[in-house]
């Protein structure tokens, strides 16, 4: 049995795995999927990876980290803090270490592809996703009342992990993964296909539909993520 750690991505939380957490189970296998907090300005990628460590606490060796969008940056540094089989970026940033990622995402400029200027900015500098970005960017092959209802739930999202240095000066010693899907809007395709190759050593697996295969798809991502 392998205990798969589901981070989620920027605005999101645990409860966008609900879906995919009993295809595991049906598979054999369990998951954790802890609310990051992302709310917090003063909480970066080693935060966030303090909160994924903790969920696995207790948890043998055979753990799959598995990091959505913005999720990504904290995958490798739970992979520094403890035994992991795989690391498996989904739609998902791949975090450099020792950098700023803001400054790498002005070098790679195809990486993000959702228009985020279209998004409101709180007084705490967060980011707040409108409906109609969220539909479009995140959602678009979902039903409308599971879209709408994932975007209720949706919270502030701080800019930190992009902001900080990675709080990791080199690459963890472990495989990895990258799923893609061919229909997203958020992370661009040929981004995620070059950082496949170059960075990970490895050729992306591509499925068809959007951003949120978790929620458009979880039997089929259950399939890819049990087959790794």
């Amino acid at each position: 049995m392998t205990t798969y750690a589901l981070i989620h991505g920027g605005c999101h939380g645990g409860w966008c795995w609900e879906q995919l957490v009993p295809e595991l189970r049906a598979r054999g296998h369990e998951s954790v999927a802890p609310d990051l907090p992302i709310e917090d300005v003063n909480a970066g990628a080693r935060e966030w990876a303090d909160v994924v460590v903790d969920a696995l606490d207790g948890v043998d060796d055979d753990v799959v980290v598995v990091g959505h969008s913005m999720g990504g940056m904290a995958v490798p540094v739970v992979a520094a803090r403890r035994p992991v089989r795989r690391m498996v970026f989904l739609g998902a940033m791949v975090p450099v270490p020792g950098r700023v990622y803001a400054e790498y995402l002005a070098e790679n400029p195809d990486a993000v592809t959702m228009p985020v200027d279209r998004n409101a900015t709180d007084e705490l500098g967060r980011s707040v996703v409108p409906w109609d970005n969220a539909l479009a960017a995140f959602y678009h092959d979902c039903p409308e009342p599971l879209a709408r209802a994932a975007w209720e739930r949706l919270r502030p999202q701080a800019p930190t992990v992009f902001t900080e240095r990675c709080p990791i000066d080199e690459w963890p010693d472990v495989p990895s993964s990258y799923i893609l899907m061919t229909e997203d809007r958020s992370v661009g395709n040929d981004w995620s296909r070059r950082v496949s190759r170059e960075r990970l050593h490895t050729e992306a697996i591509e499925l068809p539909g959007s951003h949120s295969p978790f929620m458009s798809r979880p039997g089929v991502l259950a399939d890819v993520l049990v087959a790794l």
